[in-house]
C-alpha cells in the first residue's frame, strides 16, 4: 500500500522550489528588543574583529594566527610551532565548550556571534535595505523603474567595498597590521602573492554575501547538522509554544493567528511553528515579530521565546542532565590542564641536532669532537644573556661558533656548536651528554642528546 506523503514533509532545502531552482529569500527587517540586543552584541563582535590585531598585550597582538611563520598570539600569549600540545589543548577546550554550550543553549552562537551571520545580517542586509527598501517596498516597486538599475549597481559597489574591508580585517589576524600595510602601501610587484591573495579573498567574500548568502548556514555549515545529536528536550532554543498557540488561525481558540510574520522576517525562510529545524540559527527575529503581533491583538507576548520542549510541556525550565554534568566535568579538567601547562611552559625552547652527514672528529690522541646545529627560541618578553654549559660529563667542553650569547625577546638563536669529550668519558659508539642553557646561575633548560665516538 502506497503511503500518502504529508503536505508538510520536507524533501528538499527550504530555499529550493519544486523544479530545483533557488528561492531567493528577502527577509523583512527585524525590529524589537531582541534585535536591539543582537545589534549591540554584533557591534561588540565587529569591534573585536577589527581591533584585536592592533591591541597589544605584553608587546604582542591580542590575536594573531601567523601560519606562515608558525607563530600564534592568543590574548597576548605567544604560542610557537613547538607548542603544538598547547594548540591541541586549546582546540580540545573549544570543542568541548561548543558541545556543552550547544547542549544547553542550542544554536545561539550562529545567530549572535558567528561572523557569517554578523556580516550578512548586520552589514550586507542593512546595505540592501538602504538601497532597495524593506521586503514590502521591494515587492511594490515597479521593476521597470529607471532607478532600479542604479540602485542595484550602487548596492553591489558598496558590497564590493565592504568585501575588501572584510578581507583586510581577516588578513590582519593572519599576517598582522604591519605586513598588511606593507602590501597595501608598497609597489604591487614587491608583494604580488599577497596582493593576489587579497583580491581573491575579496571576490570570495563578495560572492558569499551578495549571492550565496544564507546557504552557508543551511547547506554548508556542519554545525546545524550537529544540533541533531546534541540537542535534547531540555536544550534552550527559539521555540514556538504550541500548547498556547494551537489551534492556529484568525478565529481559532489558540493565540497564534497564523499571520506568517515570523516566516517573513526569518533570514533562512523557515516556519518556526514547525518545530526545531537545522536552518534555525536562533537569531530571535521571529520572537520580536511575534511580540509585535501579540501586542496588536492584545495577547500576552512570548508566544515564540527562548525555551525548551521540556519547558513548554511542563512549564519548568531545567538544563541539567547527565550530559551537561559530564561535559562540564570534562571542560573543567581540560581548563585546569591548560592553565597548568601554560603556567609551567618553559621560557625558551631548544633544539640540538647533529650536523647532517657529520661523524666524530679526532682532535688529539685523547679528545674527540661532534658538530651540532643549535636553535633556541626565546618565548618571553625580555632579552636573555645565555651561556651553554656541559652538565654531563663535566670534564667535556662546549663551544658556540657564532660567539653570540644575547637572545632578543621573542628572537631565535641559530648556531653551530662543537662539543669535545675526553676518550675516557666515552661509553661506546654513542654516549649520552646533557647540555644546560643558563642565564647567569639559573638553568633555563636541559637538553639530552647523543655523542658519537669510535667503537672500542
Amino acid at each position: 500500500m502506497e503511503l500518502e506523503t504529508p503536505r508538510t514533509f520536507r524533501d528538499r532545502p527550504i530555499n529550493i522550489d519544486d523544479s530545483g531552482h533557488r528561492n531567493w529569500i528577502y527577509a523583512k527587517q527585524p525590529k524589537g528588543e531582541w534585535y536591539t540586543r543582537r545589534t549591540i552584541v554584533a557591534w561588540i563582535a565587529l569591534s573585536f574583529l577589527v581591533l584585536a590585531p592592533f591591541v597589544k598585550i605584553n608587546g604582542n597582538p591580542m590575536m594573531l594566527f601567523d601560519v606562515a611563520n608558525r607563530k600564534f598570539s592568543i590574548f597576548g600569549q605567544l604560542i610557537w610551532a613547538q607548542d603544538t600540545y598547547l594548540l591541541s589543548l586549546i582546540m580540545a577546550v573549544a570543542v568541548v565548550f561548543i558541545v556543552l554550550f550547544t547542549v544547553i543553549y542550542g544554536r545561539v552562537w550562529c545567530g549572535w556571534a558567528c561572523p557569517q551571520t554578523i556580516f550578512l545580517e548586520m552589514v550586507y542586509r542593512r546595505i540592501e535595505y538602504l538601497f532597495e527598501g524593506n521586503y514590502r517596498t521591494r515587492k511594490k516597486r515597479d521593476e521597470s523603474d529607471s532607478d532600479i538599475f542604479f540602485r542595484k549597481l550602487a548596492k553591489h559597489a558598496v558590497f564590493i567595498l565592504i568585501s575588501i574591508l572584510i578581507t583586510n580585517v581577516f588578513l590582519n589576524w593572519i599576517i598582522g597590521p604591519e605586513r598588511l600595510w606593507a602590501i597595501i602601501s608598497e609597489p604591487i610587484h614587491d608583494h604580488l602573492f599577497g596582493f593576489i591573495a587579497m583580491i581573491t579573498l575579496s571576490i570570495f567574500y563578495y560572492w558569499i554575501y551578495a549571492f550565496f548568502r544564507e546557504q552557508v548556514c543551511t547547506m554548508i555549515c556542519p554545525y546545524g547538522r550537529l544540533q541533531g545529536v546534541l540537542l535534547d528536550s531540555k536544550s534552550i532554543a527559539v521555540t514556538y509554544d504550541y500548547k498556547r498557540g494551537n489551534p492556529r488561525g484568525p478565529k481559532s481558540t489558540g493565540d497564534c493567528i497564523d499571520c506568517h510574520q515570523c516566516v517573513s522576517v526569518c533570514p533562512t525562510g523557515i516556519d518556526i511553528k514547525n518545530g526545531s529545524q537545522l536552518e534555525c540559527i536562533n537569531c530571535t527575529a521571529c520572537i520580536d515579530e511575534c511580540n509585535i503581533v501579540m501586542k496588536r491583538i492584545n495577547k500576552p507576548k512570548n508566544l515564540i521565546r527562548f525555551d525548551s520542549v521540556y519547558g513548554i510541556e511542563t512549564g519548568k525550565r531545567s538544563v541539567l542532565n547527565a550530559r551537561t554534568y559530564a561535559y562540564s566535568v570534562v571542560l573543567a579538567i581540560l581548563l585546569i590542564i591548560l592553565a597548568v601547562t601554560i603556567f609551567n611552559r618553559k621560557p625558551i625552547e631548544t633544539t640540538m641536532l647533529r650536523v647532517q652527514g657529520s661523524i666524530f672528529q679526532k682532535v688529539d690522541s685523547v679528545t674527540f669532537s661532534n658538530l651540532y646545529m643549535l636553535k633556541i627560541i626565546n618565548k618571553t618578553q625580555s632579552d636573555k644573556s645565555l651561556q651553554l654549559r656541559l652538565i654531563m660529563p663535566k670534564s667535556g667542553k662546549i663551544q658556540l661558533i657564532t660567539g653570540q650569547s644575547l637572545l632578543k625577546s621573542q628572537g631565535t638563536l641559530e648556531s653551530v656548536i662543537i662539543v669535545n669529550l675526553n676518550a675516557k668519558d666515552l661509553t661506546g659508539k654513542s654516549t649520552l651528554i646533557e647540555v644546560g642553557i643558563f642565564e647567569g646561575d639559573r638553568i633555563l633548560e636541559r637538553y639530552v642528546t647523543n655523542f658519537l665516538g669510535p667503537v672500542n
